[in-house]
């Protein structure tokens, strides 16, 4: 991905712009104010989120109980879990391991539980995607990340863990924004705004290319569609 000289020149004019925000991020000060706020942010945003992105999670979850076992019971783990905008979309009786490496989150998530009693949250553990110790191999039927891939560290130390934790024959599924098209106005403004744009959004990446990365990590079978609003919806079996 090429970074031309305007780009560099326009993010600099952005960071100038932006240089209080830089000021507390290199005192250290931004960063736990980013952790406690960021909760906020998200459960405002998340509201509008899931209105325009509501038929796109259903269908992209509607055969989640396709991967359920014999019994019927089905285990899901979400990576990520945030404030659990998620939870709506999941089917009765869902078993959930919940995850996120911010526990500012919890006040969000359980009213978010208590508006959907339709399932059963086994655990709520705080920890980053890319460690999932404390959740037994091949012991979960799907896992589920929306809106996470782009602010991890390591986008392949996830795809391990999620690779070591599903049972034979799970599924993973996932939805981010990713990097527009090549040559696009779109990238071009992404590409401007990226370094800025993680530091405002505790890590935030615009311009990764996800897709990549999962194409690559050794799922037996993969089926991915791209929406028009640039959101990367897929699952991986």
């Amino acid at each position: 991905m090429e970074t031309t000289w305007l780009v560099v020149l326009l993010r600099l004019c952005v960071q100038i712009f932006a240089g209080p925000i830089y000021l507390l991020w290199y005192l250290g000060i931004w960063g736990p104010l980013c952790k406690k706020f960021f909760p906020y942010f998200m459960a405002s945003v998340s509201v509008d989120y899931n209105k325009r992105m509501f038929v796109k999670k259903k269908e992209l979850f509607s055969n989640l109980n396709d991967f359920a076992r014999p019994a019927g019971t089905l285990r899901l783990l979400e990576i990520g879990t945030g404030t659990g905008t998620n939870f709506q979309f999941y089917p009765t009786g869902c078993r959930i391991t919940c995850t996120d490496p911010n526990p500012n989150f919890d006040k969000f998530l359980a009213e978010s539980l208590s508006q959907n009693p339709h399932l059963q949250v086994e655990r709520c553990l705080v920890t980053p995607a890319e460690d999932l110790h404390e959740i037994p191999d091949a012991s979960v039927d799907v896992v589920v990340c929306t809106l996470v891939l782009c602010s991890v560290k390591s986008i392949e130390g996830v795809v391990v863990e999620v690779l070591r934790v599903l049972r034979p024959g799970g599924a993973f599924y996932f939805l981010e924004h990713v990097a527009d098209a090549p040559s696009s106005w779109t990238l071009f403004w992404q590409q401007v705004c990226e370094p800025t744009w993680r530091v405002l959004f505790d890590g935030c990446h615009l311009t990764r290319e996800t897709w990549k990365e999962l194409e690559k990590a050794g799922f037996s079978e993969a089926k991915a569609n791209l929406y028009y609003k640039k959101l990367k919806s897929t699952s991986f079996h």
